[in-house]
């Protein structure tokens, strides 16, 4: 046995695998680094592109690599993969080393197929975007599609290399590797500012050098994000081999038929969910102009909080409920779901509270600057506002999906999104036609947190059937400790509100930001406090010998 297939099969054993708490606090700390560096480029891209043509063009052009972005390394593909990987290194000889080397060799093939597939089809694409939206501009969206869609095959392998590092119990280098990307987009921001002339919109020329600048360094970030995973896959003792026979692939290895299952309804989910996003972008481009960028922001905002709770703590805890579900452990299961959902309760719920309060003070506070107009910072702060509320259910419904995917179930995760989007479709319809034009985007984003509302209860019902109690009741009496809590906190700050005169602008948002944060902290931990709620004392205990380094 040569020492890096020694590594590979020990790595794969468990042994030496991180307990929850400091696994997951060492992904906070990654994570929450990855994505105040994302944060940064998305107020350096609003400052530099403004809320206009140029930014929702470009974002739509994105759309595609953003929603893979989200639904593969967010974590789809590696909810599906880490699993069936987890099962391999358990039952095979070489610790599942050839079974991971088929599916790359699988995946890559699709990913370059696929990816070819949507170049071709790039115009078909902008239609199919933006419709005949009144915002819209097709020739520029174009330029930027054929730039940033190879993009495709690298979320896809950073999804998969993902997967495989974590189930070998290795978090962080997945968890790090967006902070390269995030650093040479602002790199390519700061060239784009240096190169002289702005882009040309009748005609665009793909040969405009801002244009190659921002496409060209936007698709670099990605393809960085995911070189720097393969060191790290030498270390746990991966060495690629291309085994492409695809009779020995499903004749000789039945779990690859599985995985084929499993990826088959994932791509229904995917395709499912694309249909909201379409239907969202179309939809935001019969608003006034800036309606995707302000869209696209108020989402990230929203993303921020559960990036660095939600995914650190999900991301952790995806192989345990593998291994429970492996050994047919319905209560170790259901532990951890309800462990989950607890936390994301008292820590979510707070940060709802300071974006309801102080909506807008954040989007002028942070997206003010540079060719971003206050008018438009402002409306893009109250679309947070009106959309904090479906923080904790996004939170909870991806846990739910964890829990299929950890028992091999892509199928139901895949019904749950067909229902969300079922009810997100009608509503944006309707969005369009009867909001004012400024107003459209608030309907969207108010829509979207609904839809996991949706997705939460239909969860809830499928989980309960497939595994009896869930411990329901104590997870309830969490979330209704922390939304009393939260009420108490909003109405104090919002008392404030009338009672304080601050002054008008981005220090008077600045001011009115940190003192509402100040009060919803300090009222919610009180009530919380009062209210004997244990959750919260054990994830501020986890906070504190984080920071103290033990």
């Amino acid at each position: 046995m040569t020492d890096g297939n020694r590594v590979w099969q020990e790595a794969g054993t468990g042994r030496g695998h991180p307990s929850l708490a400091a696994a997951a606090g060492s992904m906070a700390v990654a994570t929450l680094v990855s994505r105040i560096s994302g944060f940064g480029k998305q107020l350096a891209l609003a400052a530099t592109l403004g809320f206009g043509f140029l930014y929702d063009s470009y974002l739509a052009a994105n759309t595609l690599p953003i929603m893979l972005n989200e639904l593969l390394i967010g974590g789809v593909l590696t909810s599906v993969l880490v699993p069936i990987l987890v099962r391999a290194a358990r039952e095979d000889a070489d610790g599942g080393l050839r079974y991971t080397q088929r599916l790359v060799a699988l995946i890559t093939t699709l990913l370059l197929a696929a990816t070819t597939i949507a170049i071709l089809a790039a115009p078909l694409l902008v239609r199919l975007l933006q419709g005949n939206g009144q915002s819209a501009n097709r020739e520029l969206t174009t330029a930027f599609v054929y730039l940033l869609l190879p993009e495709i095959v690298f979320f896809g392998l950073g999804a998969l290399f993902g997967a495989i590092l974590n189930a070998r119990g290795v978090f962080s280098p997945w968890a790090w590797a967006p902070v390269v990307n995030n650093i040479v987009v602002l790199l390519t921001l700061a060239a784009f500012w240096l190169v002289p002339g702005e882009i040309t919109l009748s005609p665009v020329r793909m040969s405009d050098p801002k244009l190659l600048v921002l496409g060209i360094g936007t698709t670099l970030g990605i393809v960085l994000q995911v070189a720097v995973l393969l060191p790290f896959l030498r270390r746990v003792g991966f060495r690629f081999r291309w085994r492409w026979r695809i009779r020995e692939w499903f004749q000789r290895d039945a779990r690859l038929v599985s995985a084929a299952r499993l990826m088959g309804w994932t791509t229904v989910y995917v395709l499912i969910s694309q249909v909201g996003i379409v239907m969202t972008i179309r939809t935001a481009y019969t608003g006034d102009a800036g309606g995707v960028a302000i869209y696209n922001n108020a989402w990230l905002m929203l993303q921020l909080p559960y990036g660095v709770i939600g995914v650190s703590l999900l991301t952790v805890i995806l192989p345990r409920m593998s291994r429970a579900a492996a050994a047919g452990d319905n209560d170790r299961l259901i532990g951890d779901l309800s462990l989950g959902g607890r936390y994301c309760a008292v820590l979510l719920v707070p940060v709802s509270v300071v974006f309801i309060v102080a909506g807008e003070s954040i989007g002028i506070a942070l997206f003010s600057y540079g060719a971003a107009e206050v008018s438009e910072a402002r409306r893009l702060g109250l679309a947070i506002a009106v959309a904090a509320f479906g923080l904790l259910p996004y939170a909870i419904t991806m846990l739910q999906l964890r829990v299929f995917y950890a028992m091999t179930d892509a199928r139901t995760p895949a019904l749950i999104m067909a229902a969300m989007v079922g009810v997100k479709v009608p509503l944006l319809l309707l969005c369009g036609a009867v909001l004012p034009d400024r107003q459209v985007v608030l309907g969207l984003t108010v829509i979207n947190s609904f839809g996991f509302v949706i997705g939460l209860l239909a969860g809830q019902i499928w989980l309960r059937v497939r595994l009896g109690n869930l411990d329901g009741r104590r997870v309830s009496l969490v979330v209704a400790k922390t939304v009393v809590a939260g009420v108490c906190a909003a109405l104090v700050a919002m008392s404030l509100h009338r009672v304080l005169v601050l002054p008008d602008g981005v220090p008077g948002a600045w001011a009115q930001l940190l003192l509402d944060t100040l009060i919803v902290g300090v009222v919610m931990t009180a009530v919380l406090v009062v209210l004997r709620t244990g959750e919260l004392t054990d994830a501020l205990r986890l906070i504190r010998t984080k920071v103290r380094g033990r």
